[in-house]
């Protein structure tokens, strides 16, 4: 039998947990235009080679999506203290990636397809430079990709 006081701690828990996880939520914030000459040195400017990381993204997405064509990205800070970058859209078409490398395709937004090329690049980044720091921004950026609603399309692309 449960008495009211017991009731009472058993939701404030509930609703504690609840507050907990919304927390621990990652959360993508927009580089204004005045600080994007600086985002790839202050983000990544200890990492060896880091001024490859932009044209590299750029050549993956290219391989990955038929359809791509270049233009503009937008950049993005994580509250995790990652960054990643997204092609820019007018609409809310779809893209279409494939990754012939696991015989993987998936449709998505147009940050699912930066999160996912950024994260091949990272990965493959980190491995030709042995650099730690770089391996610590892949898994900053998976972490947001995993609580993406796109996550599933995302995963498949980069496994």
């Amino acid at each position: 039998m449960h008495n009211d006081t017991t009731l009472e701690r058993n939701n404030h828990l509930n609703h504690s947990q609840k507050e907990s996880t919304e927390d621990n939520l990652l959360h993508a914030i927009a580089v204004p235009d005045e600080m994007r000459l600086s985002f790839w040195p202050q983000h990544f400017g200890t990492i060896p080679q880091w001024i490859t990381l932009e044209p590299h993204i750029f050549a993956w997405m290219d391989r990955f999506c038929a359809d791509y064509g270049g233009g503009i990205w937008s950049f993005y800070t994580l509250s995790n203290g990652g960054a990643f970058m997204v092609p820019d859209t007018d609409s809310d078409e779809v893209w279409s990636l494939f990754n012939n490398m696991n015989g993987n395709g998936a449709e998505m937004s147009a940050e699912a397809a930066g999160i996912a090329v950024c994260l091949i690049a990272y990965s493959h980044h980190a491995c030709r430079t042995e650099c730690d720091a770089m391996t610590t921004h892949y898994y900053r950026l998976r972490g947001y990709a995993l609580q993406h609603p796109e996550a599933h399309a995302i995963l498949r692309i980069i496994d």
